[in-house]
């Protein structure tokens, strides 16, 4: 069967709120699943206790608080019960069709990265878990809204015991970057990664920045953000789930002959955003005297690439 493990925020307000509907979906996907949360954050001991969850309240900080992604992985593979892990960020709520694909997976496979986009959902109350058909539900919402991030932001990794431990550098948890490196050293080990978006309905529950004393731009960009971009290696060590070798589609596993046009196509977008800032430069003169600002002439290509990441 599986661990699911995780480590939370506060459990204050709204985000408790979301974090105690994630963690009763997942005790809801089978009765042999695992349960282990990290961190001694507000109210943490107190959900564990009436949920029936492991507690580890012991993880490695650094200097800001900032648990180190290391200390949670190494110890969840150290203690888990199962062979099959799952890290899976704490607003993440999962359903039936996870367990499916988790299961169809680990039969075929010994070793494994199992991953997937999320879908994004405002949620304000806790579930009613007890309701007939809240799964579908859910899920309605999910495809109503219509908010499914793309390959680059990846919230929960399934994996084989033993794949990370003691191998991940000092990447901060709640900080960018270590989850694509995640996918990065699976794929350099010639461990099988697969994207499982099609099958599998992993809803985020939306929250804000408010966790992080500067807001989303300290989440996204702060000192801790840099240091985890640093750990990729000028980004060589970075990859997304386009890069995934096999995706699960309708319970069958194919092979994703995609995945070799992603660094080509990452190389022609640099081209041409280089072509693209040296035409602004080259007419900023011209544009100055017609009252043109780079935002008017920006293609869409580059608004959406310059956009802010919720």
């Amino acid at each position: 069967m599986l661990t699911l493990f995780t480590t939370p925020k506060p459990f204050v307000g709204q985000v408790a709120v979301i974090q105690r509907n994630a963690l009763q979906s997942w005790k809801l996907l089978h009765p042999g699943v695992e349960l282990i949360l990290f961190g001694n954050e507000e109210g943490a001991a107190a959900v564990c206790r009436e949920l029936g969850i492991r507690h580890v309240p012991d993880v490695r900080r650094n200097g800001c608080g900032t648990k180190y992604l290391a200390s949670i992985f190494d110890r969840a593979q150290e203690i888990a019960v199962h062979g099959v892990l799952c890290y899976v960020n704490c607003d993440i709520l999962l359903m039936s069709d996870f367990r499916r694909a988790v299961e169809s997976i680990s039969q075929l496979q010994k070793e494994f990265l199992l991953a997937g986009r999320r879908w994004d959902i405002d949620v304000q109350v806790p579930l009613d878990f007890h309701r007939a058909g809240w799964e579908d539900a859910v899920r309605h919402l999910a495809v109503q809204t219509n908010r499914q991030r793309p390959p680059q932001w990846i919230d929960y990794f399934v994996f084989s015991k033993g794949l990370y431990y003691r191998k991940i550098p000092e990447f901060v948890i709640g900080r960018p970057g270590w989850d694509n490196w995640l996918i990065w050293f699976a794929l350099s080990a010639s461990v099988p990664v697969v994207d499982l978006s099609q099958d599998v309905c992993a809803v985020h529950q939306n929250h804000d920045y408010s966790y992080h004393p500067k807001g989303e731009h300290g989440v996204w960009q702060g000192e801790e953000a840099q240091e985890n971009y640093r750990l990729l290696d000028n980004f060589r060590k970075h990859r997304t789930l386009e890069s995934a070798i096999y995706f699960l589609q309708s319970g069958q596993l194919h092979v994703n002959h995609f995945r070799w046009l992603v660094w080509p196509s990452r190389h022609l977008r640099k081209w041409s955003y280089a072509v693209w800032f040296c035409l602004l430069k080259l007419t900023r003169p011209l544009r100055h005297r017609l009252g043109l600002r780079q935002e008017t002439v920006a293609p869409a290509f580059w608004r959406r690439w310059r956009a802010p990441r919720q």
